[in-house]
């Protein structure tokens, strides 16, 4: 096999799309720290977006060589790994004024998101539309949803509610259920929640 540069490797178009997710995601880390939540909600469901994106990119490229395959591959993997386990458990330590009491929480999300991650990349899909357990980017989108209801609880309060949801949630991605994977069509549907997400976070910044 012909290596290329790692430069090459980062201008694959199906790369940049994850890179750009990335670029959300660290974006979603650095607005966690500061306390602007609604900014990291945002920008993590965009990390969502180019997640599912690169792989539409990926499949529309009928010349990439076995190699662009895996390595492709192992890059979102490694990415998905921040968007949707550093990313959601520094907000849960974020959210918590990193108290310590939230720091087991934040490893079990990244915990939770490597070991699924490395089952995925082994024994895949159960079949072409079926997840062993829940997908890690929909914890994002339910994440996103329930914060919609900060505003009606003591900062306090809510903490102890995102706390226990994304445990819930951890138990889900690692439980032996089958779960729908959404794909096609839904992609648009992601898309117009992102940007009505955006617009309706964006008047809280």
């Amino acid at each position: 096999m012909n290596k290329k540069s790692m430069i090459s490797v980062a201008l694959d178009p199906p790369n940049i799309v994850s890179l750009v997710g990335l670029l959300c995601a660290v974006t979603a880390i650095y607005a966690a720290i500061l306390g602007a939540f609604s900014l990291a909600i945002v920008a993590t469901l965009w990390a969502v977006v180019f997640d599912w994106a690169d792989g539409i990119v990926a499949r529309s490229m009928k010349n990439r060589s076995d190699g662009q395959k895996t390595l492709g591959a192992n890059l979102d993997s490694l990415i998905d790994i921040v968007s949707f386990g550093v990313v959601p458990g520094v907000f849960l330590l974020a959210y918590g004024d990193f108290s310590v009491w939230f720091l087991p929480g934040a490893f079990l999300l990244v915990a939770v998101a490597a070991i699924r991650l490395s089952y995925f990349n082994v024994f895949g899909l159960v079949d072409s539309h079926t997840y062993q357990g829940l997908a890690l980017d929909n914890n994002i989108v339910v994440l996103a949803f329930l914060f919609l209801s900060e505003r009606f609880f003591d900062h306090s309060v809510f903490s102890v509610i995102l706390y226990a949801v994304l445990m819930i949630l951890a138990v889900f991605n690692l439980a032996p259920v089958q779960t729908p994977k959404f794909s096609g069509k839904w992609f648009y549907a992601l898309v117009i929640l992102t940007i009505l997400f955006s617009i309706f976070y964006g008047l809280d910044l």
